[in-house]
């Protein structure tokens, strides 16, 4: 590997002050379940349900980052990337998901802040990275409207133990992703199925999401404040105004149900009349709890979606033709890769006010990784960096607001549903003997950031 095959990308050409970071999740990697008095997630629990899991995969060692996370810090430096995004686990630090505190669980997220700082590396939390308690959940979960009371508390908490050293904070990862698969369809944790199940959730999870960040900002008012959001560009099949009109319903749901309500703007009801539902679980002020003036929106682009009309499809009335069904060139998520959705993206959000900063704070690509003579050569994982950036570069050129880049994700880790079939680290990892080996994208990563 060369300097030439950065082609024409530099670092400098997005700014001394665009950030560079890669982002991680506990679940995804800690393993270390019962470990400590760590207490059991809906993950936990789902994993252990047959036939919820590829092969039967479970996160119970995962990428045993809970024993080795000095290594993994470690190897950051070594790749010279600035900014670590992590969560905390609810559980490790609430095992019920409510007092009493588990000081093992604090103590632990301290060794990791303190071992980070050390190595001149910032740290970003993520708090709520889709690890529920699962007691938790038999109260209900995020059906429960008790939830918001719940998250607040818990928020508390994590702020006491580490606003002192931590500055960047992301309140919830994705939350149209955790409710719409975990609530609505049941291939996610906690499994639950429904339209009544996905509502409820969906707004007690925007209540939350706004709730946790007023937490934030009271306990330390210069902190850096932002959530993020799961973003796809979505596109008609063809110009029929059937399909236009279900590529609106589903570019409602998929990019504005959960943004708009944050800015102030409610849910965008008249574009998708399900939502109008929501009206039920709707009460006193929530209207006006539901905003908050985040510093930044954390955006999650992966691929572009075709949508055709489909009467057969409840509720968006609209289906997805699979990259697949369309020979298009996709990862092992079969997910087509697309770079243009990212500008697309970032020109959508541009289009809102009220969004003071946007940092990419996921992207990256699942391949079939080989590891031979001790090395991984995933030059499709390196182009897909590569060209996402330049979209990046593109948007940033034409005046559009974006501040960061995060890639997904530092080792190969637990992929929720897909188990350890799909691999999106920037540095290989044997399940078997938890043995590191940077890639060549992640080698690539190094020397761009250097």
């Amino acid at each position: 590997m060369n300097k030439v095959e950065t082609s024409f990308l530099h670092k400098n050409q997005f700014g001394d002050d665009f950030l560079w970071g890669v982002s991680t999740a506990a679940f995804q990697i800690e393993g270390a379940h019962d470990t400590d008095g760590k207490g059991r997630s809906i993950w936990d629990v789902f994993t252990s349900q047959k036939g919820k899991i590829k092969n039967g995969h479970h996160a119970s060692i995962a990428c045993d980052f809970y024993n080795s996370y000095q290594n993994d810090i470690d190897l950051i430096r070594e790749l010279n990337i600035p900014n670590f995004r992590f969560s905390i686990s609810w559980p490790r630090i609430m095992p019920t998901g409510v007092p009493p505190i588990n000081q093992a669980g604090i103590a632990y997220y301290n060794k990791i802040i303190d071992a980070l700082l050390s190595a001149g590396i910032e740290p970003w939390i993520t708090l709520y990275h889709w690890d529920l308690p699962h007691d938790l959940e038999l109260k209900g979960g995020w059906t429960n409207r008790e939830s918001v009371n719940w998250f607040s508390a818990y928020v508390e908490i994590c702020v006491q133990s580490f606003g002192d050293r931590v500055k960047n904070w992301m309140v919830i990862n994705e939350p149209s992703v955790f409710t719409g698969a975990g609530y609505f369809l049941g291939i996610h944790a906690p499994g639950k199925k429904g339209i009544t199940n996905y509502l409820k959730a969906m707004h007690h999870v925007t209540l939350a999401t706004a709730a946790g960040a007023k937490i934030i900002r009271n306990r330390i008012p210069d902190a850096h404040i932002g959530t993020t959001f799961s973003c796809t560009h979505i596109e008609p099949a063809t110009q029929s105004s059937k399909d236009i009109e279900a590529a609106k319903r589903v570019d409602t749901l998929l990019n504005r149900t959960f943004i708009e309500p944050i800015l102030g703007m409610g849910y965008p009801q008249g574009d998708l009349p399900v939502l109008k539902k929501l009206n039920a679980y709707i009460i006193e002020d929530d209207l006006n709890n539901l905003s908050f003036d985040f510093d930044f929106i954390g955006l999650q682009c992966y691929t572009r979606e075709v949508v055709k009309s489909s009467l057969l499809i409840p509720y968006i009335g609209a289906e997805l033709i699979s990259a697949e069904k369309r020979n298009v060139i996709s990862t092992d998520m079969g997910w087509e890769v697309y770079p243009p959705a990212l500008y697309e993206v970032l020109k959508k959000f541009n289009a809102y006010n009220g969004i003071k900063k946007i940092i990419i704070t996921e992207n990256g690509a699942a391949f079939p990784d080989t590891l031979k003579n001790g090395k991984v050569y995933d030059i499709k994982r390196t182009h897909y960096i590569q060209d996402h950036l330049e979209q990046i570069l593109k948007a940033k050129k034409e005046g559009l607001n974006v501040d960061g880049y995060f890639v997904w994700t530092l080792t190969d880790n637990f992929e929720w549903a897909e188990g350890y079939n799909a691999r999106f680290g920037l540095i290989h990892v044997d399940f078997d003997t938890q043995q590191r080996t940077i890639k060549h994208s992640g080698l690539w990563f190094k020397d761009f950031l250097s």
